[in-house]
């Protein structure tokens, strides 16, 4: 009994020095954090860009953020990674957000808000990462593969990617209907003014070359836009300068900005330093989508899965899904937006 009692006061007594302690740790907690929350680079953050949404860098009014601002901010290594959207597709810019957070490259992104709401709501959740140039687009509706509207979006890009260029930057362009399953960059070999893709479905050899396709025989390409990486050299500006202009004079006959940078290509391909990326790398959706056999052969190395030959919302959504592509159900804290309300 005595031996119980000499217990219980040794207890009571050593709870003083216990709670002193506890004190101490948390004082010592709370100066690291004071210390280190600064350096919000680090794997503890994966999103560093959020803490420092205070920056005075940033504008208070983001109608007055610019495009030269947004790149400075943004740009890592002298490189930005751009997509442009409007605001029905946030879904499919979180989804894509998702696979270029997990190689490591989301802090480079630059979203071009084509409308005010994309503007508000990307910089409410990421602050830094959208900017708008004017004109804006009405952000209520979806856009219509082939309509003026659409065509009017997409014939904005080389604009803002010259820009960019002018600006001094590498410039990588997604479209946002993609999924990147590895590092892109790794192919980006050399020092060419510009890399793109295949657009067609007949399977080259791996070992392909990497010059711009001959025209078929009706004196076309098929090269995506929807892919593109430019460095600041002046063959790269003036491909972009082309594919305006191309896309200025045939406006009324082009469904989006595809053919007239296959124009823009071959008319400045002596000019230009090209490089044609890998096909089992980089696959068309007409290819990566129905060709089993051909996706099993090439399993290991796609890089980067563009989900087109199909058209509408509805359509782009149940194939990532029936292909395990979509991300955001799952997985939506991966990406720099978090959940989307």
């Amino acid at each position: 009994m005595a031996q119980h009692k000499s217990f219980y006061f040794s207890s009571v007594s050593n709870r003083p020095i216990s709670l002193l302690n506890g004190l101490l740790l948390l004082a010592s907690l709370l100066l690291l954090l004071g210390v280190f929350l600064p350096w919000a680079g680090s794997p503890l953050f994966p999103f560093p860009n959020r803490i420092s949404s205070t920056s005075s860098s940033l504008p208070s009014n983001w109608r007055d953020y610019s495009l030269s601002q947004a790149a400075a901010f943004v740009a890592k290594d002298g490189t930005v990674i751009v997509c442009a959207i409007t605001y029905p597709f946030l879904p499919f810019l979180s989804n894509w957000l998702i696979s270029v957070s997990r190689q490591k490259h989301q802090d480079k992104v630059l979203v071009i808000a084509e409308d005010y709401a994309t503007l508000y709501k990307v910089n409410k959740k990421w602050p830094g990462h959208a900017v708008l140039i004017p004109p804006a687009h009405d952000s209520k509706t979806a856009l219509k593969f082939g309509s003026p509207e659409f065509f009017n979006f997409t014939s904005r890009r080389p604009q803002h990617l010259l820009q960019l260029l002018e600006l001094g930057y590498n410039v990588m362009f997604n479209d946002v209907d993609m999924v990147w399953m590895q590092d892109p960059f790794q192919y980006l070999e050399g020092s060419h003014d510009a890399y793109f893709t295949d657009d067609r479905t007949t399977i080259k050899p791996l070992n392909h070359s990497h010059d711009l396709p001959p025209p078929d025989r009706n004196g076309v390409t098929y090269i995506c836009s929807g892919i593109i990486f430019l460095r600041p050299k002046n063959g790269a500006k003036l491909l972009m300068k082309k594919w305006f202009q191309e896309l200025q004079a045939g406006s009324k006959a082009y469904e989006g900005d595809q053919p007239a940078f296959n124009w823009a290509l071959n008319k400045t391909a002596q000019q230009v330093d090209l490089y044609l990326l890998p096909q089992a790398a980089f696959p068309a959706g007409g290819l990566y989508f129905t060709n089993e056999t051909w996706v099993e052969e090439t399993k290991g190395k796609h890089v980067i899965i563009h989900n087109n030959y199909i058209i509408g919302y509805d359509n782009k959504l149940k194939r990532f899904h029936d292909f395990g592509l979509w991300l955001v159900d799952d997985h939506a804290l991966e990406s720099p937006l978090g959940k989307l309300d």
